[in-house]
């Protein structure tokens, strides 16, 4: 990602994570929603607020063809 996104990113996570924990959802509960966001971005390579909704959905797809095929090696 460029350095302007990288920011972007960071500053939108931190957001995300003050909010959760008003919400007052449980630590598990943030940690498990921050490295769901966390994965998606290192997927796409980009600050996930500029996906297009069809990449959201193509995500999990592609996740579930990958683990299908590690288990085919195994």
């Amino acid at each position: 990602m460029k350095e302007s996104e990288v920011n972007r990113f960071k500053k939108l996570y931190e957001h995300h994570l003050r909010s959760l924990k008003l919400q007052g959802k449980a630590k598990k509960t943030i940690d498990a929603y921050s490295r769901a966001i966390r994965r998606v971005r290192d997927y796409f390579d980009c600050c996930p607020d500029k996906l297009k909704p069809e990449q959201l959905e193509q995500y999990p797809l592609d996740k579930i063809v990958v683990r299908s095929s590690h288990n085919l090696v195994r």
